[in-house]
């Protein structure tokens, strides 16, 4: 059980869907009594949606039905198979949880801001009056005792409808075994978006119900089966870690053992985060699963995990010119740039093994550090170069270093901004006041659609990582915040237009 319970061809299946799409006769997926605000969400063009919204909430709707119903209205629309589609899904849940920091007059912006992006996402892809998803219908009848193993089998075959049909009926039980079942299919590559949707759509449970858990979560099922077309149309190599991971398993005798709890020593753990940063994915992943062999309490595995893909943020060169894009100049560590992404990938797992079942908990500390490590040619050997500035950084009033970062941050000083911070957290100053600087600009910028997402991936991972460690990851967020200042996001001015604030 869950702890946190609660063949046809990608080309048939692209035509069909904009087949049933256009036919009149083919049943809607509807969401009951939020119906008419997805719709509105689904329908309606940002300029205009944002208004409505405002004076919604003027009348006393709530951030959280708001949420909710345009996370249900992207899922109908994209169904997991748009690329800032399924971004702007994954950043709803996080702008829900920083509304909970801001000032009541603010609460609404982070919110609004992401609800602006979703609304001009459905509009520009057409998918206004255009349905991805539409009602599916249960497999008959499934081995409930391999429902994973039968999921997995259906992607991995590209079978859209036997994925789908499976997952159907694996739904009708307990979201949290359908969840179980789901894990089989997202650990079979190491791909951010593949865990990251896969945590966000259960996180987002919290605030949509379980009676919306299949549509939320089947958009991971046609996720990981798009993936798998694409690789098998382009004849793409699949990862390893379809034999690595039941090769450990089996190896560890990891499978019905229970999950140990020895607390690890500080040195233990930066000896294990420094193995997982740099190591190849084979060695990082065999350090893991030996580890939880020995009886290493798994959240100290998973600290380890994310202090290595911390790591990956501090030892970021800098986005080179060839590969920059408007918003992601050269030099730029936001966006989809190796440290964000694999910070936000091993929070999902991480997280993920927490409200697993103990299969599960232990195949995704596993696959999590194998898909960490392994990328030293994306960084530098030596990090990021600030703590030569160190010495330069006098102030020891929080007040001071508070004005001090924020200058580093309007500068796009990068090195300046994580020296201010790591100087901050020596003199052990209280971290609010950090985290209060930093969550404007994860409202007011952009991103390159990762503001949100990361600022909330710091925000648990320092509240889960020891003292000695816990301020490695908001220097990494001063350094990103320095990075993606200067990009404001669209929507965020008219939002707060619409609230009166400034």
């Amino acid at each position: 059980m869950l702890v946190a319970t609660l063949g046809s061809t990608a080309s048939l299946e692209l035509g069909l869907s904009h087949a049933l799409a256009d036919d009149d006769s083919t049943p809607r997926l509807t969401f009951g009594a939020l119906e008419p605000l997805v719709s509105l969400m689904q329908e309606t063009p940002p300029d205009k949606l944002l208004p409505l919204l405002v004076t919604k909430l003027n009348a006393g709707a709530d951030l959280k039905t708001l949420v909710t119903s345009a996370a249900l209205a992207n899922a109908r629309a994209f169904g997991g198979q748009d690329y800032t589609g399924y971004h702007t899904f994954m950043a709803l849940g996080p702008a829900y949880q920083i509304a909970a920091e801001l000032p009541p007059d603010r609460r609404a912006l982070p919110v609004l801001k992401v609800l602006y992006r979703n609304s001009s996402r459905i509009q520009d892809q057409a998918a206004h009056h255009q349905d991805v998803l539409h009602p599916v219908s249960a497999a008959e009848s499934i081995d409930s005792r391999h429902g994973g193993e039968l999921l997995r089998e259906s992607v991995r075959a590209v079978d859209w409808n036997a994925a789908e049909s499976r997952f159907a009926a694996l739904a009708k039980g307990p979201a949290g075994e359908a969840y179980n079942h789901l894990q089989f299919a997202v650990q079979d590559e190491v791909d951010v978006h593949r865990v990251v949707l896969a945590w966000r759509a259960w996180a987002m449970l919290d605030l949509s119900g379980e009676e919306h858990a299949h549509t939320l979560l089947r958009q991971s099922v046609r996720y990981c089966v798009n993936t798998e077309q694409q690789m098998r149309d382009k004849n793409y190599p699949r990862s390893d870690v379809r034999q690595v991971l039941p090769r450990l398993l089996d190896e560890h005798r990891l499978v019905g053992k229970p999950l140990g709890d020895r607390r690890a020593e500080d040195g233990w753990v930066e000896q294990l985060a420094r193995t997982i940063f740099s190591g190849s994915r084979d060695q990082a992943a065999d350090a893991v699963a030996a580890a939880l062999a020995e009886g290493m309490h798994p959240e100290d595995v998973g600290e380890a995990m994310s202090l290595a893909a911390n790591l990956l943020v501090l030892h970021d060169p800098g986005r080179v010119k060839e590969n920059s894009a408007p918003g992601k100049p050269p030099g730029c560590v936001h966006g989809d740039s190796v440290g964000v992404h694999a910070s936000d990938a091993s929070n999902a797992w991480r997280n993920i093994a927490r409200v697993g079942n103990p299969q599960n908990r232990v195949a995704s500390l596993i696959v999590g550090a194998y898909h960490t490590a392994g990328q030293m040619d994306r960084v530098t050997k030596d990090p990021y170069p600030y703590a030569a500035l160190l010495d330069e950084i006098e102030a020891t009033e929080p007040d001071a270093l508070i004005r001090q970062a924020d200058e580093a941050i309007r500068a796009n000083d990068q090195a300046r901004a994580c020296a201010v911070v790591h100087r901050y957290g020596e003199l052990e100053l209280p971290a609010l006041p950090i985290f209060n600087l930093l969550v404007k600009y994860a409202v007011s910028e952009d991103g390159a659609l990762h503001a949100e997402k990361f600022y909330r991936t710091v925000t648990e991972e320092f509240a889960a990582t020891r003292p000695a460690f816990r301020w490695r990851q908001l220097v990494a967020l001063a350094r990103v915040t320095a990075s993606e200042h200067g990009f404001p996001a669209p929507g965020y001015q008219e939002s707060c237009e619409l609230l009166g604030v400034s």
